[in-house]
Formats: structure tokens, C-alpha cells, sequence
């Protein structure tokens, strides 16, 4: 299956037409599709959430890691709440789920409450990034930036969409069409029949400028009937963090999870064109040398899942000068990856033989977005 956002649908082609109706115009050219769903870009659209600001913060009478406080949220009296987050602290503007609000966890869900924590009342609750879908974090609280008004609504400050999902049941000789721009590309040419104003929406590249050639990695490709294709660049003075608003939302309503920019842009381009690319840590290539080949039988090889597996020497592999970093168009390895201190990055595009991949993650028992695409037969003219 593949999860289409008509909102990001609309980047590629421009749409008078509903997002049913766009549906039923798939499923008629041969793209069926088995649901249509309205999504928010969190579960639950952040209702009920409010920004406040603690006033007050005192060590609970009865536990030795509980705080009573109060937070202003902008209602004439502020609330009292009892946190058990360790950073909590007086003046720190925080996220608050007043009572009545709906928390999700994946399919589970719960309400706030008015209740009594160990003889304290409490009338709401200081969430954690976790707690409402907006992060992994759970050390403590989430604290904004001290400039964010008191009575803001979380779902505005954390710019909440809502989207139409299509769900395009995608045949295996149709991985030209698991993308958005596949589906837009799709639906251009049953328009130009039908509905001519319809136009296809190239995305611009004109961007894209090479800076300089201070970063220079060779690659080397030994097994070219398993790798015809390989290109790649490498991009300096990265800061890896937090995606921004738009990307993040884009990632979440096709059910992914945003991880960071480096990680998300990736994903992005996977979902938005169908190529699947890989970003590794610059740094961590050692000789500045990346070679596409196999390995001995046995070779072991830690991914990024933390399993260490045994190679067959007919997986192909993307290695530096020492050792394996990646099992290519299946899965990354565990320590060439991008993490929060990672300063440049090398990205992968590639095209890799459909046998080759689909034989090596059958036998390891792995199925990603990446293996998907590249077992049905990627573009190799889109790298």
C-alpha cells in the first residue's frame, strides 16, 4: 500500500478536483484505491492543548520526585498541577493538556482528569514531547521558547495540517507509480484527455549549485551488474536537528516518523519521487573511498536495527576502504549512519539490480521502503 497526501499530491499536479474524486479517477486508470481517510498530521490535531507558563513550583508534601505548581494558561485563575518531571521549573513556558483533552498512543488513547495525586489536586497535566506525538523525548518536560504567548494553541504553534490520505494498493508492476509524483504523472496523462488544465508540476531544480569541491569521496564501483548506476554528492556545514514544521507534517500523515532534517529529507524524497537515497556520516568513510562490491561468505555486519548478520557473498555492499557501511537498496548499517554530531554528509542515489536486492533482503529477512522500491525496478535515469 501506498499512502498518497493529496495535500502534498497537489506540489505536482494542480487539482481542482476532490480528493474522492481524485481517488475514483485513480482506481480508473488502474491505480486502485482501497480507502480514503482525513488525517490530521498528529493524532488527535493537538486538541486541548494549550501553552502556559509556570508561576510556581514547590516540592510535593507526600513524594520526594512530584512538584506542585501553577501555570497561567490565560484563564482567570491559573491551574494547579502536579508534574513529575524532573526539569520542571518556575517561569518556563510548557506545553499543558487541560481536562478534557484526549491523549493518543498509537491505537490507545486516555483523557485528562481532574485528580488527587497523593492528597494534591491536580487540573491538568505538563506533557512531554512523547506524550502528545511530537517527539520521542521523555526526559521531562517540553519547554518553548520564552517569547511563545501564554494561551497560545499547541496545535498553532506546532502548525497541525489536516490532510486527505489516499490508499493506492500498488500491483508489482506498478512501482512507477509508488510515489507522489508517479501518481501526478499518472493522473497528468489521464487529464490531458480529460481535463487538460490539469498540468503536471515539474519540480524545480534550479537550485542546485555545486559550492565547491572541498569534500571530494571516490567511489568505485566493482560489481556493476549489480550496481549499473551510482551517483552521489556530498554536502558540508550540516546542522543536524529538528525538521522543520512543513516536513515534518509531510512525513506524519503518510504514517512515517520524523527522526531529524538529514534522516527526514531522505524519506521525503523516497515518498515524493520513488528513489530511494541514503545519507551517510562523511566522516565515518574511511579513506574518503566508497566501493560497491561483495564480501566474503560470513562476513559480519551490524545494521542499524543493532542485529548483527552474516553476509552471503553475493550481497552487495557499500563499503569504505576498511569495512561494509551499508547492504545496498536494502538497509543502513549501524555505524556509518547520521547522528546529532555528523558535520557533512554523503548521499547515496542509486540504481541497484532488482535480483540482486530482493534475493539479499529476502535472505535476511528484511523489508523496507527502499527494497520495496528497488526490488520492483527503480528509474535508473531518475538517480
Amino acid at each position: 500500500i501506498m499512502n498518497i497526501s493529496y495535500n502534498w499530491l497537489k506540489n505536482y499536479i494542480s487539482l481542482e478536483k476532490s480528493a474522492e474524486e481524485v481517488a475514483k479517477d485513480l482506481t480508473s486508470i488502474g491505480l486502485e484505491v482501497g480507502a480514503v481517510e482525513t488525517r490530521q498530521s498528529i493524532k488527535g490535531g493537538l486538541e486541548g492543548l494549550v501553552v502556559g507558563e509556570v508561576l510556581t513550583c514547590v516540592d510535593h508534601p507526600n513524594s520526594d520526585h512530584l512538584h506542585c505548581t501553577t501555570v497561567n494558561i490565560g484563564e482567570p485563575e491559573p491551574l494547579k498541577i502536579v508534574c513529575g518531571a524532573p526539569n520542571v521549573a518556575v517561569g518556563q513556558k510548557v506545553v499543558v493538556a487541560t481536562i478534557g483533552t484526549i491523549l493518543y498512543s498509537g491505537e490507545e488513547s486516555f483523557t485528562i482528569k481532574k485528580s488527587k495525586i497523593r492528597g494534591e489536586e491536580s487540573f491538568g497535566m505538563i506533557c512531554a514531547e512523547d506524550e502528545i506525538g511530537v517527539g520521542e523525548s521523555h526526559d521531562g518536560i517540553i519547554v518553548l521558547p520564552s517569547d511563545v504567548p501564554v494561551g497560545t494553541l499547541a496545535k498553532d504553534y506546532y502548525q497541525i495540517e489536516t490532510d486527505t490520505i489516499i490508499e493506492v494498493d500498488i500491483t508489482p508492476n506498478r512501482v512507477d507509480a509508488a510515489s507522489h509524483y508517479g501518481c501526478a504523472r499518472d493522473l497528468a496523462a489521464h487529464y490531458s484527455v480529460y481535463a487538460p488544465e490539469n498540468k503536471l508540476i515539474l519540480p524545480s531544480v534550479e537550485k542546485f549549485g555545486v559550492d565547491c569541491n572541498c569534500r571530494p569521496i571516490e567511489v568505485t564501483v566493482e560489481n556493476q551488474e549489480a550496481c549499473p548506476r551510482y551517483s552521489a554528492v556530498t554536502i558540508s556545514g550540516v546542522e543536524v536537528k529538528e525538521s522543520p514544521s512543513w516536513l515534518k507534517n509531510a512525513i506524519l500523515a503518510i504514517g512515517q516518523r520524523p527522526i531529524n532534517n538529514v534522516v527526514d529529507a531522505t524519506n521525503y524524497v523516497l515518498h515524493a519521487m520513488g528513489q530511494p537515497i541514503h545519507a551517510f556520516d562523511a566522516d565515518k568513510i574511511k579513506g574518503n573511498h566508497v566501493i560497491v562490491k561483495t564480501l566474503a561468505e560470513g562476513t559480519k555486519f551490524t545494521t542499524l536495527d543493532g542485529v548483527e548478520r552474516s553476509l552471503s557473498a553475493t550481497d552487495l555492499m557499500i563499503c569504505n576502504e576498511s569495512e561494509p557501511m551499508c547492504m545496498a537498496g536494502v538497509f543502513g548499517g549501524l555505524d556509518s549512519g547520521v547522528t546529532e554530531s555528523t558535520k557533512s554528509v554523503f548521499i547515496e542515489s542509486a540504481y541497484f539490480n532488482p535480483v540482486s536486492v530482493r534475493k539479499t533482503a529476502r535472505r535476511h529477512g528484511l523489508n523496507t521502503d527502499a527494497s520495496f522500491r528497488y526490488e520492483r525496478g527503480c528509474d535508473p535515469n531518475n538517480t
